[in-house]
């Protein structure tokens, strides 16, 4: 019998990587829109300090951005493929978030009580129907760097619950928030650490393609950590700070061996029954040219 022999050396290139589809997860992570706390911190970054801008709400540019990002959402059809959406449990995120993924504007007639309260955080907006979407949740591990700025300080859960009534807040174990200190900032390897362990949370998930609404730095130092493997520009693009409502797709690989089949997959081979496979008969029964 002759062999097939493949020129060159034998060898995965170094430029790829393959990982089974049922290890992976699309991630599509957003940064809030701008906040009453972005205007003014950008002028004078001590305003970050103030006490006037606590858990800021979105801007009347901030609404702008969100209504551009939901039709981009809509033209590229990715509202449809959204299984799960991800908030920090913070104002603007949480309104970023309902505007951006949740549904048309709500009517009396929904059987489901809104993603968000007409008029909510003082945003000037009607009320955002859950009708259609995919399950919202509030997360505190996805939280801006926390302790010492205001803005970054969250109000209590049975607040945000009559603001945004079908969020899911299961997840934060607290009503007021016990982890933002006013003296105290949390370091870049706590906030890495933090986003770590947010991320080994959504390999954890049963769903596959999840939208994260998060901060910017909160978003920059969990990627700063990642791409080692990639090229400089590669690198630079991923780890680069992100925009008011900049939404950036990465593929999330967990290389333990998670057990679970996914549609995709299909066993093959022969089907339940008499029939057996053609190599377990014996030579003089198979027909020829097998």
């Amino acid at each position: 019998m002759s062999h097939v022999t493949v020129a060159g050396t034998i060898g995965a290139p170094s430029n790829l990587s393959v990982h089974s589809l049922r290890n992976c997860k699309i991630i599509h992570l957003v940064r809030h829109a701008q906040g009453y706390h972005n205007v003014v911190g950008e002028q004078d970054y001590e305003a970050y300090m103030s006490y006037d801008y606590v858990d800021a709400s979105v801007t009347p540019l901030g609404w702008d951005q969100v209504d551009r990002l939901r039709r981009h959402l809509e033209k590229i059809n990715l509202t449809q493929k959204v299984e799960l959406v991800v908030t920090s449990p913070l104002m603007r995120t949480m309104q970023t978030a309902v505007g951006a993924f949740g549904g048309p504007k709500f009517d009396e007639s929904d059987s489901s009580p809104p993603l968000m309260v007409q008029n909510g955080g003082g945003s000037n907006c009607p009320a955002v129907s859950s009708s259609g979407c995919p399950p919202f949740i509030a997360v505190e591990l996805c939280r801006e760097h926390m302790g010492v700025h205001p803005c970054d300080k969250r109000q209590s859960v049975s607040t945000y619950r009559t603001i945004f009534p079908s969020i899911d807040f299961s997840e934060i174990e607290v009503d007021d928030d016990t982890l933002w200190k006013p003296d105290v900032r949390e370091t870049n390897s706590e906030l890495i650490d933090r986003g770590t362990r947010f991320l080994e949370w959504l390999s954890r998930r049963e769903e596959r393609e999840i939208a994260v609404v998060s901060h910017s730095g909160f978003l920059t130092h969990l990627l700063r950590i990642w791409g080692q493997n990639c090229s400089v520009s590669i690198q630079s693009k991923l780890r680069a700070g992100f925009n008011n409502c900049e939404m950036r797709s990465i593929v999330l690989v967990n290389q333990r061996d998670l057990g679970a089949a996914i549609p995709e997959d299909y066993a093959g081979g022969s089907p339940p029954g008499p029939d057996v496979p053609s190599d377990s008969l014996p030579a003089d029964v198979l027909p020829n040219g097998v």
